[in-house]
C-alpha cells in the first residue's frame, strides 16, 4: 500500500473478477492430474504440470490486479485493516493444518505403537517391539533407518532462525526509509530460504537412497514426509512471496508508514520458522 492513499475514507469494493473462477478451475485440473499421476495413468503428469502452471499464471494476474488497485490509490485504512484480519485468519488456518499433522504424529507414536505392543497383541505379533521407527508388526515394511537431527536438520534450523533475523533487519530498514538496506536483507532472507530447500532436497535423496526411508516405510515414513514436505512447501511459498515483495521494494511500492504487503509476507515467514522449531524437536529429536 502506498503512502499517498493512506487516508482514503471509503471502503474499496472491486468489480466482478474472473480470477476466482479461473483459480478454481486451475486447482481442479491440478488435482485431477495429481490423482491420475499417483494411479500411474499416462496423462497424469502432463495434466498436473499444466494445472500448476495455470494456477501460477492466474495468481500472477490476480495479485497484479490487487497491486495495481493499491498503487492507483484505491486502498485506505479500512482495506489495510481487512488485509490484516485476513492474513491473521489465514495463518490461524495454517496453525490448524499443522496441529492436525502433529496430532497424527502424537497419536501414532504415543498411543498406537504402545497399544500394538501390549500383551493382547503379543499373541498375534510375538516378535514385535513397540518402538517408534522400528519394524512393522506384520513385517510388511522393508527395514529402514530413522532420521536424526545431525547434520542437515540442525543446519536447516540455523538457516531458518538466521532468516528470521535478516527479515527483521529488513523490516526495520523499511520503517526507517532505507530502501537499499531493505532490499539487501530481504534478498539475504530469500537466499537463506532457498539454501534451506536445497539441503532438504539433499536430505530426501539421502533418505531414499541410503536409509531406505520412503513414503511406504510404514507410519513413520508417511508422517515424516508429510510433516517435513508440507513445511518445505510452505518455505517455498514463503520464498516466492518474499521475492515478489523484493521486486515491489525495488520498484518503490512501499513507504515507511504503509507496507502491509511486506508485513503480511513477514508474518507468514516467521510462522514457518516457528513451525520448523516444533518439527525439529518432535520429529528429529524425540
Amino acid at each position: 500500500m502506498s503512502s499517498p492513499h493512506a487516508a482514503v475514507p471509503h471502503y474499496f469494493v472491486p468489480g466482478p473478477s474472473k480470477w476466482p473462477m479461473a483459480a478454481g478451475l486451475s486447482l481442479l485440473v491440478t488435482m485431477l492430474g495429481a490423482s491420475a499421476w499417483v494411479n500411474d495413468l499416462s496423462w497424469g503428469p502432463a495434466v498436473n504440470i499444466a494445472g500448476i502452471l495455470s494456477t501460477l499464471l492466474v495468481l500472477y494476474f490476480w495479485f497484479g490486479d490487487a497491486i495495481g488497485e493499491s498503487e492507483a490509490g484505491q486502498y485506505g485504512k479500512n482495506i489495510d485493516l481487512s488485509f490484516r484480519w485476513s492474513m491473521s485468519w489465514f495463518i490461524f488456518s495454517e496453525v490448524m493444518f499443522f496441529g492436525a499433522f502433529f496430532g497424527a504424529l502424537f497419536y501414532a507414536r504415543t498411543i498406537s505403537t504402545p497399544w500394538l505392543g501390549d500383551l493382547d497383541h503379543k499373541i498375534i505379533w510375538p516378535d514385535f517391539a513397540a518402538q517408534w521407527g522400528g519394524a512393522s508388526p506384520a513385517g510388511t515394511v522393508d527395514s529402514f533407518t530413522t532420521m536424526g537431527p545431525f547434520p542437515i536438520p540442525t543446519i536447516n534450523t540455523a538457516l531458518l532462525l538466521l532468516s528470521g533475523v535478516t527479515l527483521t533487519i529488513s523490516h526495520h530498514a523499511l520503517r526507517a526509509g532505507h530502501r537499499a538496506k531493505t532490499a539487501f536483507w530481504l534478498a539475504a532472507t530469500i537466499l537463506l530460504g532457498a539454501t534451506f530447500m536445497g539441503f532438504q532436497a539433499y536430505e530426501y535423496m539421502h533418505a531414499y537412497s541410503e536409509l531406505n526411508l520412503k513414503l511406504t516405510s510404514g507410519i513413520y515414513g508417511s508422517i515424516f514426509y508429510l510433516l517435513t514436505g508440507f513445511h518445505g512447501f510452505h518455505v517455498t511459498l514463503g520464498a516466492i512471496m518474499l521475492s515478489v515483495i523484493l521486486y515491489r521494494v525495488m520498484k518503490g511500492h512501499f513507504t515507511a508508514e504503509n507496507h502491509f504487503g511486506f508485513e503480511g509476507a513477514a508474518w507468514y515467514w516467521h510462522f514457518v520458522d516457528v513451525v520448523w522449531l516444533g518439527l525439529y524437536i518432535v520429529v528429529y529429536w524425540l
